[in-house]
């Protein structure tokens, strides 16, 4: 049975009604006695809605939300060398976060703009991939130990703007799970996939993560589109996503952020034993 699609005015309506409700965009400090806090960000290269280029701004917003982990994209200039566009001395002293080393890359923060940065812990591996495309796009695999000894895998990635590029680097990312031992994983970034249906890049991912919850975040003024995504290779991993909406977050970038309670260390034994 073909999926119904998404009617694009119906989520008009709805979001201008919700942006009756949003107020001030007060967000209360994450309580991590509740799990650990992770975060997808287009950071639209530090350009906000106003047309100004300000990193610091960007910044602010990543301290905002306050995450453990999180994942940026368009964090570095998009041609030639490759460069960082964030001050990371003040991210670490600001934050606490650190971003996941990658090798190759001289003056990136990451990896064709895709980074991850992590609170604790330590880096058991980094897989920088290059997805198929006319844009250059890519994906950053990395696996985290956890002080209590636990570990999970993230995917950092950006998908294409084309239909058919989107079906590609989905498959790629699939692909490579499939190859690798099986363990807790994220995947979160900016999928440029707002649809479902049987064009739906979605589709091949559903394959390994289900489908995921759609929380529109785009544009971020009035967010209509669910472009950016998280979600779980496993059920009760994440809590509910939801965006990182305040003044500031509207502001910054095209994107507003979006977040989720990880419950890694609440997963019942049996999910544990299978992750080993």
């Amino acid at each position: 049975m073909r999926e119904k699609r998404t009617n694009l005015p119906t989520n008009i309506l709805a979001s201008i009604r919700a942006r009756k409700d949003r107020g001030a965009g007060v967000h209360a400090p994450h309580d991590r006695a509740k799990g650990m806090l992770v975060a997808s960000y287009n950071v639209h290269k530090c350009v906000g809605i106003d047309g100004k280029f300000d990193p610091a701004r960007t910044s602010h917003v990543i301290r905002e939300i306050g995450a453990d982990v999180i994942a940026l994209q368009e964090a570095d200039t998009r041609f030639g060398e490759r460069r960082g566009l964030l001050d990371l001395a003040w991210m670490e002293r600001e934050t606490g976060l650190f971003p996941v080393p990658i090798s190759g890359v001289a003056k990136a923060h990451g990896w064709h703009g895709n980074v991850v940065f992590f609170r604790e812990g330590l880096v058991r591996d980094v897989h920088q991939v290059k997805l198929p495309g006319l844009e250059p796009r890519g994906a950053l695999i990395t696996e985290l130990e956890l002080k209590d000894g636990s570990a999970f895998r993230i995917i950092a990635a950006h998908l294409g703007l084309l239909n058919r590029s989107r079906h590609q680097q989905a498959r790629v990312i699939i692909d490579i799970l499939r190859s690798r031992d099986e363990q807790p994983t994220v995947l979160m970034g900016d999928l440029n996939e707002w649809r479902l249906g049987d064009r739906s890049s979605l589709n091949t991912l559903a394959s390994v993560f289900g489908l995921p919850a759609a929380v529109p975040s785009f544009p971020s003024r009035l967010p209509v589109l669910a472009l950016d995504r998280i979600m779980a290779n496993r059920p009760g991993l994440l809590d509910t996503v939801e965006t990182h909406d305040t003044p500031l977050a509207r502001l910054a970038s095209d994107h507003l952020p979006i977040k989720a309670v990880l419950k890694l260390g609440m997963l019942p034994a049996s999910d544990h034993a299978e992750a080993g």
